[in-house]
């Protein structure tokens, strides 16, 4: 019975979370099914662009609605480097590579989206091939004491260690399913090198943003959550990874994440699927 409430609800998860706030209908518990990706320094955006809702980024439109008929929402959300990131290193827009943008974006886009799982990506020079062509995929990221200066002023977080709810230095770490991921990258032939990284994501942006992603689940981690999120890390990116390597290793990345979330996201309940279908009733699908 489980399975087929699941098909049944697989049919209107691609509304999305805001089809669903505000409606007068049944509280829904425990999840959206929206996965929120972020990047940051090329090629990170580029890879993720086509999950974009913002058709200045993405004009050939949003590609992550029920993806791969799954059921799940992908978004995407990434800054832009007008003038390439020689002249450009903080870029515009969406989490500029700065400390105070990219937490007010952090805590602004995550209210919105609500997502059951995060990925964080960012860029590294490749810490293991000397082709640049990691695919690093974070086992933890620190609640840090010490952070580079970013580009702009003021150059430091506003918050030192950021998170006042473990000690400072201490880490919190990936929920995503890592081994599968790196096996499943690594199998696909796309001469990437995908493996499992214990150091940490350094001590700047990328560090900042990957610790955020973990930051939240941990808030959001209680099966009484309305909004539960059930899995969030972050992958380093190599230098020479190429869009198009980036975007299939992307969505090798996200089958096994779906995969993991069909295991441990409830299937849902009558009351759900009542919810549901009031949500249907009431309201017409938005953009």
């Amino acid at each position: 019975m489980a399975d087929s409430y699941r098909g049944a609800f697989a049919g209107w998860k691609v509304l999305g979370v805001a089809s669903l706030l505000g409606a007068a209908c049944p509280a829904m518990a425990g999840s959206t099914y929206n996965i929120m990706l972020t990047g940051y320094w090329p090629p990170t955006g580029d890879m993720v662009r086509h999950f974009s809702t913002n058709p200045e980024q993405n004009p050939g439109g949003w590609q992550g609605g029920n993806f791969k008929g799954r059921g799940y929402n992908v978004y995407s959300f990434f800054p832009e480097f007008p003038g390439g990131t020689g002249v450009n290193s903080k870029g515009e827009g969406d989490f500029e590579v700065d400390y105070q943008d990219t937490s007010a974006d952090w805590w602004r886009i995550t209210s919105d989206i609500k997502p059951c799982a995060i990925i964080t990506f960012s860029w590294t020079s490749g810490r293991l091939t000397n082709g640049q062509k990691d695919w690093e995929i974070e086992n933890r990221n620190r609640n840090r004491t010490t952070w580079t200066n970013d580009y702009e002023g003021p150059r430091q977080p506003d918050k030192i260690p950021p998170d006042d709810s473990i000690a400072p230095n201490a880490s919190r770490f990936s929920s995503l399913p890592k081994a599968n991921i790196q096996n499943a990258v690594n199998a696909a032939g796309l001469g990437l090198t995908a493996y499992v990284d214990d150091a940490g994501g350094g001590n700047f942006l990328s560090e900042y943003i990957g610790y955020h992603g973990l930051w939240y689940q941990s808030l959001h981690s209680s099966p009484d959550d309305p909004y539960q999120t059930f899995a969030a890390g972050h992958i380093h990116v190599g230098a020479k990874v190429t869009t198009a390597e980036g975007r299939l290793a992307t969505e090798i990345t996200l089958d096994q994440l779906m995969d993991y979330l069909d295991t441990v996201i409830p299937a849902p309940s009558t009351g759900a699927l009542a919810a549901a279908a009031c949500v249907l009733a009431g309201r017409r699908r938005r953009s």
